[in-house]
């Protein structure tokens, strides 16, 4: 498992193979591997594989980013959201987050559920919010964390699981945002912001090269101190 473990000074202009040198916003490369969709490819991260140093830089990177949304509460999305949540949160200077789930407790209720899928887990599950966290949420400016936003889905379902406990995000923050499948379909009145960016990867002889114009690279930029 060399991939997500620490990060690197050097970069490459491709054509890539098997993986990608992602810049990072201090100007480093974090190496992920490509995975072949077939008309394209696109740069794969699995947070909770991570170094946990690696996790840890790129949650600040997150929570430096968002800084001027103003959140009073995070809700990170299983599974690899909750990775950033906690550190997001703690950099806000927030005392606690809040943690949907795919399993149902006892006392959860199905009004607080809803189908959800995503790229790389396509079969359908329920996204479920515990009611005994709902005080967290009342009233409250939600910022919604999640690993990766692709295509859109399972960030759809966080906002909709939301909506189910009164709650319309301030924003989504994500680690990385994975291309620009995601944009038609997205809200426009939810901005997102990400740590990094990534571009899709176009077949040509030789491997992959990056299509730069997919990469919302705008989605990283800070806001001065």
């Amino acid at each position: 498992m060399e991939f997500w473990q620490s990060f690197d000074a050097s970069g490459a202009e491709g054509p890539f193979t098997d993986r990608y040198p992602a810049p990072m916003p201090d100007g480093s490369r974090l190496v992920l591997p490509l995975r072949d969709y077939g008309d394209i490819a696109v740069a794969g991260f699995i947070a909770n594989q991570a170094a946990i140093a690696v996790a840890k830089r790129i949650g600040l990177w997150m929570a430096d980013v968002a800084r001027d949304l103003g959140a009073e509460v995070v809700v990170g999305l299983p599974t690899l959201g909750q990775v950033f949540a906690p550190v997001v949160a703690e950099a806000l200077g927030h005392t606690n987050w809040v943690a949907p789930g795919w399993s149902r407790k006892r006392w959860y209720e199905e009004a607080l559920s809803v189908p959800a899928s995503s790229s790389t887990a396509p079969s359908e599950r329920r996204l479920w919010l515990d009611p005994r966290i709902l005080p967290r949420l009342a009233g409250r400016r939600a910022l919604l964390v999640d690993d990766v936003i692709s295509t859109g889905s399972s960030a759809l379902a966080g906002v909709a699981l939301l909506e189910r406990a009164g709650v319309r995000p301030a924003a989504l923050l994500v680690a990385m945002a994975q291309g620009d499948r995601w944009r038609a379909t997205w809200p426009a009145d939810i901005p997102v912001r990400a740590a990094f960016a990534t571009p899709l990867f176009t077949r040509v002889p030789g491997g992959w090269m990056p299509a730069p114009e997919t990469a919302p690279t705008e989605l990283c930029q800070r806001t001065a101190a």
